[in-house]
C-alpha cells in the first residue's frame, strides 16, 4: 500500500516524518482488500445491523471518508480544525486554569509524549477510537464492546452490563472504561488515567491530571454512519468540562485495521536533539 502523501505538520520536521511512518498504512480502497464489503455511500433503505439482545452492533472499520492525506479524509467532520477560523468551539486546551496555561507555555513538541510510543488520553483529531491516527476499529460481542486503534496498537475493552469501574487495576494511559446501553446509544464512562499522557498529539500541548473523566456517547445512525459525542472534565486542570465537536464517521471499505507498531527508534534523533545529547 502507499504511505502517505502528505500529514499534517508537527511544528518540527523530524516529529513530522516520524508520525508520516506511523500514521495508519496508505489510502485504502475496497479492491486492495480482502474479505471487505463496499458499503461507502449512505444508504438509509440498509436497516442498521442488531446484535442478537437487540443493541446496534457497533462493529465495523470507522473513518472519516479517507485516510491521512487522501482523497475523501474529513479529519472526523466536526473536529476543531474543521470549523472556520474564528467559529472553532474551544478546546480542551482553551479552558486551562491560569496555572496550567503557565506551565503549558513552559512545554513544546519535545516533550510530546507520543515521541516515546506513549498514546493520546484523547485523541488528535477529537476521536478517541483513533487514538493517534485517522481509523479504528470497533468489534461488538454480547459482553463488551472493543475498541481498537490502528496507529499505537492500543485497545480499550469495555463491559456493555452497566459494572462499575474496577478497583483493582492501577492508572492507565487509555484509563478504565465501563458501559452501558441507554436505548440505541452507547455511552461509555472513563476514569482511572495516569498524567503521562496528552489528550492529543502532534507537539500540541495539552496534558492533563489524573483526575481526567471522559464520558463518550456511541450512536449509529444509519448502516454506514456512526456518530461520536463527547464530555471530558478534569477538575484539576479546566475551568469546566470540555464539551467535544460532535465527530460523524463513515463505515470503511474495508473491514480490517492495519498493526502499526511503535518502537520509539524513529524519533530519537529528536529526542536527543531536544536534550543536547551529542550522537
Amino acid at each position: 500500500m502507499m504511505k502517505h502523501a502528505a500529514f499534517r505538520s508537527m511544528g518540527v520536521a523530524t516529529f513530522a516524518a516520524t508520525l508520516l511512518w506511523l500514521a495508519p498504512g496508505g489510502l485504502r480502497f475496497a479492491s486492495a482488500q480482502t474479505g471487505a464489503d463496499d458499503t461507502t455511500g449512505a444508504n438509509s433503505a440498509v436497516p442498521i445491523p442488531r446484535m442478537a439482545d437487540g443493541h446496534p452492533d457497533l462493529s465495523g472499520v470507522w473513518w472519516s471518508g479517507g485516510d491521512i492525506g487522501g482523497a475523501g479524509f474529513g479529519g472526523g467532520r466536526g473536529g476543531p480544525r474543521g470549523a472556520a477560523q474564528g467559529d472553532a468551539p474551544p478546546s480542551f486546551t482553551d479552558l486551562y486554569q491560569p496555572w496550567a496555561a503557565e506551565h503549558a507555555a513552559t512545554l513544546s513538541d519535545k516533550d510530546d509524549p507520543t515521541l516515546a510510543c506513549i498514546p493520546t488520553a484523547f485523541g488528535t483529531l477529537s476521536v478517541r477510537l483513533w487514538n493517534v491516527g485517522a481509523v479504528g476499529q470497533i468489534v461488538s460481542t454480547p459482553k463488551f464492546v472493543v475498541l481498537l486503534s490502528e496507529t499505537y496498537h492500543g485497545f480499550q475493552l469495555i463491559p456493555t452490563d452497566g459494572r462499575p469501574h474496577r478497583d483493582d487495576i492501577p492508572p492507565a494511559y487509555r484509563g478504565d472504561s465501563v458501559g452501558h446501553w441507554e436505548g440505541d446509544t452507547f455511552v461509555v464512562d472513563t476514569t482511572n488515567f495516569t498524567e503521562e499522557t496528552w489528550i492529543f498529539a502532534e507537539g500540541r500541548v495539552s496534558f492533563h491530571s489524573d483526575a481526567l473523566h471522559i464520558v463518550e456517547r456511541y450512536r449509529r445512525i444509519d448502516a454506514n454512519t456512526l456518530e461520536i459525542e463527547a464530555v471530558v472534565e478534569d477538575p484539576n486542570v479546566l475551568t469546566g468540562p470540555w464539551t467535544v465537536p460532535k465527530q460523524t464517521l463513515q463505515l470503511a471499505p474495508f473491514d480490517q485495521i492495519m498493526d502499526l507498531n511503535c518502537s520509539g527508534v524513529e524519533t530519537q534523533i529528536l529526542m536527543d536533539a531536544a536534550f543536547g545529547v551529542s550522537p
